[in-house]
């Protein structure tokens, strides 16, 4: 059985730090593109960060680029995302997802997951 999920979300002052981790299980998790998505109250989801160790490849939205960083440990089937300077504006349930196409990365808005965690809260506070 195919598992993501998510921890480290909560509440946040804004300039502060949240570290996010996706603990994979049931797939090869080296052979996927991991990434990390976000829904804001009364937006649409928008791909924030995505990792291919496959592709060879990290990727970032514009919104987050320089403030986050995600990482995966293979041997841990865990994938990271350390977020720095938060802004209210990062307020949203983050998920992270799975794709079997290694080159989810390189698509627009990171399409293609085929599995989904449950989410994590993110609060950040002005």
């Amino acid at each position: 059985e195919v598992q993501l999920v998510e921890s480290g979300g909560g509440l946040v002052q804004a300039g502060g730090s949240l570290r996010l981790s996706c603990a994979a299980s049931g797939f090869r998790f080296d052979d996927y593109a991991i990434g990390w998505f976000r829904q804001a109250p009364g937006k649409e989801r928008e791909g924030v960060s995505c990792i291919s160790s496959a592709d060879g490849i990290t990727d970032y939205a514009d919104s987050v680029k320089g403030r986050f960083t995600i990482s995966s440990d293979n041997a841990k089937n865990t994938v990271v995302l350390q977020m720095n300077s938060l802004k209210p504006e990062d307020t949203a349930v983050y998920y992270c997802a799975a794709g079997a196409d290694p080159t989810s990365c390189r698509t627009a808005d990171y399409y293609g997951m085929d599995y989904w965690g449950k989410g994590t809260l993110v609060t950040v506070s002005s």
